[in-house]
């Protein structure tokens, strides 16, 4: 998520002290506020201020949206007319927190009977503090905004029988949507937004020589892009996680590595240790001799003890197969293992054997774990934004990569620069020097 944020921010006669006091506790932490009424205590109607601050949202000028009301439920239910928003109203961190992680939302609406000025302040930190990137919660987000596009694109009967104007206007916009769509599969993959780039990358530094300050400019280069992660050793963990502090990038750190031929009982406890740290995602190596020689029982156990510490820890677990070692059957098997173990994620390389991830080993994982839904990291190699679409188009749901701000300057560069924060456009490359 980028910084500052762009927050709208409106309150009827009821919530104008709180809204006031947010004001000030929004700008105070750097955030760029819009202020779109009331400005007094005079009455007046809630889904009018409702609507202006979603319509900010909706339309790209604001990043989130928040409504004070008395309750807060009118105001969503006003705001959630506006297409592409997607209203809570949360009276508590956790709900806040849920609502962002699992719904995506991006209006908060609060009730200035039912929260005070200290948990108004803890509730909407929460709120702009999530981030909705687990594959599941991503994938029913979507399935709500097909049904927001269904009723946009559906024709409205006037009262003559006719369609209005602006239904016209609608359905040529999904007409234009669906030939791009249509292009792009003819001519090649359709372009990919940068933001939406960036937050398919874990910003990778895991060489042995990479220092303090290496750390500390990944992760300013993770909070400027928005990466979805910074991708660490385990000694870096509790400085990575100082850097990030207060944004939504999130601490992938990396156990067994590079070669997971420890005991399992060391990979465990080195990711809870990493998990007490501050990591909150694990990349695990699996025993690959084990794999290797048919030990599947000891290759399950190897997996399940470090989920088990993730799942106890809160934390993403992603099993590292190292493809470039396997037969195609031993990757299925390596797969087969992680969805019984109940792993989130299977990645393809550490980066550091013979070769890194290819189209073909994507295709194989995504296709083998999709029953359990898991999601597929590809990594090593990956250096392009080309390289990137093509896992993307392979089925892979999230990148492992040290050329990540190239990457994301290349998706930019064709849209000058759209999708990313104002203060990034047009810098020049950087980062952490390529791992390949």
């Amino acid at each position: 998520m980028k910084h500052p944020l762009r927050i709208a921010l409106g309150a009827d006669h009821g919530g104008f002290d709180l809204k006031t006091s947010l004001a000030d506790y929004l700008t105070s932490l750097g955030h760029q506020v819009e202020d779109c009424g009331t400005h007094s205590k005079e009455p007046v109607d809630y889904p009018r201020i409702a609507q202006a601050v979603a319509t900010l949202v909706s339309s790209g000028k604001a990043d989130f949206g928040v409504v004070v009301d008395g309750a807060g439920i009118g105001s969503a239910m006003a705001a959630n007319k506006v297409a592409g928003v997607r209203a809570a109203a949360c009276y508590t961190e956790a709900l806040a927190r849920n609502a962002r992680e699992h719904n995506d939302a991006n209006v908060l609406t609060l009730g200035a009977g039912h929260v005070s000025l200290e948990g108004a302040r803890a509730i909407v930190s929460a709120f702009l503090g999530a981030e909705c990137t687990v594959d599941r919660h991503r994938r029913r987000v979507e399935q709500i905004q097909d049904m927001d596009r269904n009723r946009m694109t559906a024709p409205t009967a006037t009262r003559g029988g006719e369609v209005s104007a602006d239904d016209v206007a609608r359905i040529a916009e999904r007409v234009k949507r669906l030939l791009a769509g249509r292009a792009g599969s003819a001519g090649g993959p359709a372009p990919i937004p940068a933001g939406e780039v960036a937050r398919l990358i874990d910003h990778t530094l895991l060489k042995p020589e990479a220092t303090r300050e290496d750390i500390a400019r990944l992760c300013e280069e993770a909070r400027r892009y928005n990466f979805a992660s910074v991708c660490i050793n385990p000694t870096y963990v509790r400085q990575a996680r100082e850097a990030l502090r207060g944004t939504p990038v999130k601490v992938c750190c990396v156990v067994g590595f590079p070669l997971g031929a420890q005991p399992s009982e060391s990979k465990a406890l080195e990711a809870r240790r990493a998990i007490r740290e501050g990591a909150q995602e694990i990349d695990m190596v699996i025993n690959i001799g084990a794999l290797k020689s048919k030990d599947d029982a000891l290759v399950l156990k190897d997996i399940r003890a470090v989920v088990e510490a993730c799942k106890e820890g809160r934390a993403l677990s992603k099993v590292i197969l190292e493809t470039a070692l396997l037969t195609d059957e031993e990757k299925v098997r390596g797969c087969e293992m992680s969805m019984k173990a109940g792993a989130d994620y299977v990645k393809t390389s550490t980066g550091f054997s013979s070769k890194g991830a290819t189209v073909e080993d994507v295709a194989l994982m995504s296709r083998t774990v999709a029953p359990k839904k898991l999601g597929v990291k590809a990594a090593g190699g990956i250096r392009t934004y080309a390289d990137l679409v093509k896992m993307v188009r392979a089925g892979a749901t999230r990148i492992g990569a040290s050329s990540s701000v190239k990457i994301v300057e290349e998706a930019a560069g064709g849209a000058g620069g759209a999708g990313l924060p104002a203060d990034t456009r047009g810098a020049k490359a950087g980062g952490a020097k390529e791992q390949y």
